[in-house]
């Protein structure tokens, strides 16, 4: 076995090249093995592996940098980089990390977890290696499905202005979480199924022998090379961009990925190596279904199956949009994630999958909503974050009036700090124009869609949680409910964690719906109390919790108030670990009232 413990990036440059084959198949059974049992990203990794090992071959870490663009497939540098014995922990409390983490080891160069951040990043580091006039390469690794993200091309356009060792990998898989689409996706397609030069050549002389506007062309530019030239060039963006471009290369045979890793190396300009690999490679269930097998659970998991809240939300959306044919749902990649497919399926001319892209997307349902269509933008919590300005400039400004479904609303567990969903709920409170609604069960979540959809005029929120979606009893609408006065003490909550404060002896509940802007009736309801306990699964700073202390004591509120919310970042744990850490857990909740 070449795969142990001893592993590293200097033993892998002595193996022959039969050796690193070797070791590429060792890799992947192990991640196999152990994604299996721990859970994390399976299809992203197993289809990098060869990619990895060349650059390994290659380049030299710390002193060549790195940067993987989300993340998703970077076990391999991990495993090659010294932390081959705690691969056990992925992802587990106090474990490592599903992501790059430059605080987890000095070989990863730049933190991942959101998309389209790796070639900006990258770029960074490259020119400040070079202020200090430090020696090395700068390689940002980035997939198909990121590249349709805008930061990808802002950092694209400054390239060639302003770096000379800069080198992008362009890992082509045709998918992101779900397949790849819009205008990028075409035309690496086009790229990847493009003529020989020789085809285009002659298809360049044909076009000019029989066309005047050919022969009006051929006239300002001399010589059949340079009119082949400009014809191929002006099909290859990247080159537009100043970048040399090589590719596309199969991501999978090892030799020629060391070779034209070696050539890129040597160019001493910046430049583009397009790699075609497979999701899921050398795993035939991953290999035919990669969005599947792109996160898993893992045996290790307290995950249950059930019906989860996305779905629950995806199949409210659809009974609406069965009725209004002003509605539209709009995802940035996660037809599936955020339970959109059924909607997708049925009415597919008011179902837009605009990529990686989640700014476009709120901007493009402002279009939508300026002309009197209904959209709804289903979106992660931990990705609603890159709309701030949108939010504000081109939704919140003129009331457009638009619905955000926020999925993996507060603990998300094991995908770590990047992924957590506990800002939400600090950012939207602040922006103008905006209701936030947060339900518990499946009864509470289609009453609160319904009012974001018809009785909201601006931005309207409905957050929920990830796991396992109640069915509830069935309820009318109310903006809080409450159990009414029989103790001097009160726990005020919202979500899923407002399960936990039904029925705690000593102590009254209130339990927010409609938690922004927040009700005058459950302030002043809450004002009476000796204590007041506010728990809140998400930011301490900026949360309901603090906006309900100030609008009590408004109200003449004097006795004993307590926030129990999340403060600074949340690591990897399951989440029912995670709201125990947080003491938002039933036990937690009944402690701290106890103490007082």
């Amino acid at each position: 076995m070449i795969l142990s413990e001893k592993i590293n990036s200097d033993i892998v440059k002595q193996l022959s090249l039969e050796e690193k084959k070797q070791l590429c198949e060792e890799i992947r059974a192990f991640l196999i093995d152990n994604v299996s049992r721990t859970g994390g990203h399976l299809a992203s990794n197993l289809g990098t592996v060869e990619l990895t090992v060349a650059l390994h071959s290659v380049f030299t870490t710390p002193e060549d940098k790195i940067v993987f663009d989300v993340g998703h497939q970077s076990y391999t540098h991990k495993l090659l980089t010294g932390r081959y014995e705690r691969f056990g922990e992925l992802r587990a409390k106090g474990g490592l990390s599903g992501f790059p983490r430059s605080s987890e080891s000095e070989h990863d160069a730049f933190i991942g977890g959101h998309s389209s951040i790796s070639i900006s990043a990258a770029l960074g580091i490259a020119k400040a290696m070079e202020l200090e006039g430090k020696a090395g390469n700068v390689i940002a690794v980035i997939g198909d499905g990121a590249l349709t993200g805008g930061q990808a091309y802002e950092g694209l356009n400054n390239v060639s202005k302003l770096s000379n060792n800069l080198i992008i990998i362009l890992n082509d898989n045709e998918m992101s979480i779900s397949r790849s689409k819009g205008s990028v996706a075409d035309y690496l397609t086009r790229m990847r199924s493009s003529r020989s030069y020789y085809d285009k050549k002659a298809a360049v002389k044909d076009f000019l022998s029989h066309s005047e506007l050919g022969k009006e062309i051929s006239k300002s530019i001399s010589g059949t090379k340079d009119l082949v030239k400009f014809a191929i060039y002006q099909s290859n963006i990247f080159e537009s961009l100043g970048l040399k471009y090589y590719g596309p290369v199969n991501g999978h045979d090892l030799g020629k990925l060391i070779e034209i890793l070696e050539i890129a190396k040597l160019t001493n300009e910046p430049c583009i190596v397009h790699v075609k690999t497979k999701k899921g490679k050398g795993y035939k269930p991953a290999e035919l279904n990669s969005g599947e097998y792109h996160g898993l659970s893992g045996k290790n998991s307290t995950a249950r199956k059930a019906a989860s809240f996305s779905e629950a939300a995806g199949t409210a959306l659809q009974e609406f949009a069965a009725s209004d044919e002003k509605i539209c749902a709009v995802t940035a990649a996660m037809k599936y994630a955020t339970g959109l497919e059924h909607i997708a399926k049925n009415y597919p001319e008011r179902f837009f999958d605009v990529g990686i892209a989640e700014q476009h997307a709120l901007t493009f349902c402002c279009g939508l909503a300026s002309q009197g269509m209904l959209p709804v933008f289903a979106v992660y919590s931990t990705f609603l974050q890159r709309c701030c300005d949108q939010l504000i400039h081109d939704a919140s400004i003129e009331k457009k009036h638009i619905v955000l479904m926020i999925d993996r609303a507060g603990f998300v567990g094991e995908d770590g700090e990047t992924h957590q969903g506990l800002f939400d709920v600090p950012m939207l409170s602040s922006v103008p124009n905006t209701a936030i609604y947060s339900p518990f069960d499946r009864n509470t979540l289609k009453l609160c869609l319904e009012k974001a959809l018809y009785e909201e005029d601006g931005i309207a929120a409905v957050r929920y949680p990830k796991g396992v979606c109640p069915a509830g009893a069935r309820r009318k609408y109310r903006d809080f409910y409450y159990s009414g006065k029989t103790n001097r003490k009160l726990i005020v909550t919202y979500g899923r964690i407002a399960h936990f404060a039904q029925d705690i002896a000593g102590v009254d509940s209130l339990t927010l719906l409609r938690i922004f802007p927040i009700s005058s009736e459950a302030v002043q309801a809450a004002a009476d109390y000796d204590e007041v306990y506010f728990f809140e699964e998400g930011m301490r700073s900026g949360g309901i919790a603090e906006k309900f202390l100030c609008a009590a004591y408004e109200r003449g509120f004097s006795g004993k108030y307590h926030i129990i919310a999340v403060e600074g970042a949340a690591g990897a744990a399951d989440i029912e670990t995670q709201l125990a850490d947080a003491g938002l857990d039933r036990a937690g909740m009944e402690k701290r009232i106890s103490d007082e």
